[in-house]
């Protein structure tokens, strides 16, 4: 007896601390591209070196500042290596161009007050000679680059 009051008193605590993990965690980036021009650009998806960025290569276009744009804003995973359209603010050559990146984040726990948290990265100037384009809106053209 003494047993199944301790294997019970045992459950039930495994059950309210996993009742006390459950959360839910909503997040919202907006990307902005400071004293940008407005693009629409269609090139191949690529992963960047350090495989944190994405790289749209072979870019064409009318206007096409550059060959190549470092990507920012929405989860491209699923386009890797596709032929996409990117519509976007992009940031010129040479300029001082400047991203803004703001994450806002609320996590809703079941058993424990609410948390919201805000974030601001700002990234300035260019990556090698390479502009940067806040991401809008992407179309897949084909699913290869070849």
């Amino acid at each position: 007896m003494q047993r199944f009051m301790l294997g019970s008193a045992l459950a039930l605590a495994c059950s309210v601390g996993l009742a006390a993990q459950s959360a839910t965690v909503k997040s919202e980036t907006k990307v902005d591209v400071k004293d940008g021009k407005e693009v629409k650009v269609t090139g191949c998806l690529a992963r960047s070196a350090s495989g944190t960025a994405y790289l749209l290569n072979n870019v064409e276009g009318k206007d096409v500042a550059s060959r190549s744009y470092v990507l920012v804003g929405d989860d491209l995973d699923g386009h890797v290596g596709h032929m996409i359209e990117v519509k976007g603010k992009a940031s010129n050559i040479g300029d001082d161009g400047k991203v803004e990146v703001k994450t806002k984040t609320k996590i809703e726990r079941d058993d424990a007050d609410d948390k919201k948290t805000e974030t601001k990265t700002t990234i300035e100037g260019d990556l090698a000679g390479i502009p940067y384009l806040g991401v809008k809106s992407v179309k897949m053209i084909r699913n290869s680059c070849m």
